[in-house]
């Protein structure tokens, strides 16, 4: 398990490949400045070699480019996996400052983000994937509050209770041992990301 521990924000993230591939079909990235947190998690068409070269190319672009807005960062997602497999993509960039956060996503990754007051944000996914092809993105803007938490996982978790799980009673690092441990699965690419912003 990784782990992240900055002034703004915490996180930890696990990974596993489907059973019997030596190679996972998720790829994330992420990181964190004075300014704000960046996130990507890429799940490639079907499991193995070709599925990871796909989601691998979409989190190197975007640490290349880790300066660049949301929808600018989709965009050179898309463009990357020309001639390759394709891939579920969502970013997410949340500022410190204005305590806001933009999203974007195409594909069944799922993303929860979950306020002290108990507030669930959860933005529909749009159905598809990337491969190149022109392609619209629908990009959102949200607010956070202190101490929200969020949740970032590709389709091999599989979690009926996100907002029970992320409620405060629980330390972040019992979250993410409870997601590893409850939630692990053999079929298929399994990787969450889970966070808190300070």
């Amino acid at each position: 398990m990784n782990h992240l521990l900055q002034k703004e924000v915490e996180v930890f993230s696990h990974q596993t490949s489907k059973a019997g591939k030596a190679q996972c079909g998720d790829s994330y990235y992420f990181t964190a400045t004075d300014e704000y947190f960046l996130c990507v998690l890429a799940d490639g068409l079907g499991s193995g070699k070709y599925a990871n070269e796909a989601s691998s190319a979409v989190a190197q672009v975007v640490e290349e480019n880790k300066e660049e807005d949301v929808e600018t960062l989709m965009k050179l997602c898309n463009q990357v996996l020309l001639n390759k497999r394709g891939a579920a993509v969502a970013v997410v960039k949340a500022y410190f400052k204005t305590k806001d956060f933009v999203y974007s996503c195409v594909g069944n990754i799922r993303f929860y983000l979950y306020s002290p007051t108990g507030k669930l944000t959860y933005p529909l996914p749009v159905t598809g994937y990337l491969s190149g092809r022109p392609q619209l993105f629908s990009t959102h803007r949200y607010p956070f509050e202190e101490g929200a938490r969020f949740l970032i996982h590709s389709d091999g978790l599989r979690i009926s209770s996100t907002k029970s799980l992320l409620k405060d009673s629980f330390s972040l690092e019992y979250i993410a041992q409870e997601l590893e441990r409850s939630y692990s699965n053999a079929e298929d690419d399994l990787t969450f990301i889970v966070g808190s912003l300070l």
